[in-house]
C-alpha cells in the first residue's frame, strides 16, 4: 500500500556562515544521518564554489536530500523528501529537517511541507 511521503523545503537565514562555507563539515553529519537512519544512498554530488558556498544532493532509495548555500548571503536552502513506498519515513524527515536547523544555527525565512 502506498503512503504519501512527507517532502520538507526550507529557507534559513544564518547567524554565522562559518556552517555554509564548504561542505565537508556537513558531508559527515549527513553520512551518520543516512547510517543513523538506516536510509540506503544511492549516489551523491558535492561542490564547493569559489570563493565560498556549497551544493550537496544525495540520492536515496528512498528518493533524495538537496542543500545550497550562500555564505555571502548567510543564506542556506535545503529540501528532504523521503518517501513512504516500504516504510513511513515522515518522523525521520521531520528529525533530519531538526538536525540541519541546529547545524546551521538560524532563522527560518520560509517553509513549505508537502504530502505527496
Amino acid at each position: 500500500m502506498y503512503v504519501k511521503g512527507l517532502h520538507v523545503i526550507k529557507s534559513i537565514k544564518t547567524h554565522s556562515n562559518l556552517s555554509l562555507k564548504t561542505y565537508q563539515a556537513f558531508k559527515t553529519v549527513l553520512e551518520h544521518l543516512i547510517a543513523d537512519f538506516g536510509l540506503q544512498k544511492l549516489g551523491e554530488v558535492y561542490h564547493n564554489f569559489s570563493p565560498e558556498g556549497f551544493t550537496a544532493v544525495i540520492c536515496l532509495s528512498e528518493s533524495h536530500i538537496s542543500v545550497h548555500t550562500w555564505p555571502e548571503h548567510f543564506l542556506v536552502n535545503y529540501d528532504i523528501y523521503l518517501s513512504n513506498y516500504e516504510k513511513v519515513n515522515d518522523d525521520t524527515v521531520r528529525k533530519i529537517d531538526r538536525i540541519f536547523e541546529d547545524y546551521f544555527e538560524g532563522t527560518i525565512l520560509q517553509q513549505d511541507q508537502i504530502n505527496r
